[in-house]
């Protein structure tokens, strides 16, 4: 293997086993490497303008390893942050994402998308970062995402946000006020009280 293709891997170990082809070529890497590494099966093509190492562990969900690539600015929330934090029966068919309400809509073909632009200040509350089976991703932490459920009970059903809220409430540490915390921040705290003190 060529001295190029060599430091091209080392670049691409060093952004985390994943890069996108505009990090690539602003890192230095050559796109007919990048490519050579891909045809050659060092490197595993994720999606268009996506690659990841080949020989790293398998990614446990390759849907939300995609979307940390493709929209690194949006957080992984609501019904879709349940069940990485395992507060639901539900099986997300589309990812739940939220971005600031300023920013573009994502165009993306892969996989189905759905989009909820939340204010600056609910925004950047309670994300946290979970490696999820080797891809780095950010999720509203499991208080955040209960609250923003109630948020948007409309949305996604007040029997999802009141379940995610029963199977948090009987985990060790649960803390309902950092919830009401939450809900202060959307603004939603009249609303989730009378379900915080019938759990409590």
């Amino acid at each position: 293997m060529s001295t190029a293709t060599e430091q091209a891997k080392t670049i691409i170990a060093a952004h985390g086993g994943s890069i996108r082809t505009r990090d690539a070529l602003a890192a230095g890497i050559h796109p007919r490497t990048l490519y050579a590494l891909r045809d050659g099966g060092d490197l595993e093509q994720l999606a268009r303008g996506l690659y990841r190492l080949a020989g790293l562990p398998p990614v446990g969900d390759p849907d939300l390893a995609l979307i940390a690539g493709r929209i690194p600015h949006g957080v992984i929330c609501l019904i879709s942050a349940l069940a990485v934090h395992e507060l639901t029966t539900q099986i997300p068919h589309v990812i739940h994402l939220a971005i600031p309400r300023s920013s573009r809509y994502p165009a993306l073909d892969y996989p189905p998308l759905q989009i909820y632009r939340f204010s600056k200040q609910s925004f950047e509350a309670g994300i946290e970062t979970r490696d999820v089976g080797g891809a780095v991703i950010r999720i509203y932490d499991a208080e955040k995402t209960i609250a923003d459920c109630f948020k948007y009970r409309n949305k996604i059903g007040l029997d999802v946000a009141l379940e995610a809220l029963g199977n948090y409430r009987r985990r060790r540490g649960a803390s309902l006020q950092r919830i009401l915390d939450y809900a202060r921040v959307n603004r939603i705290e009249r609303v989730i009280t009378p379900y915080l003190e019938a759990s409590a």
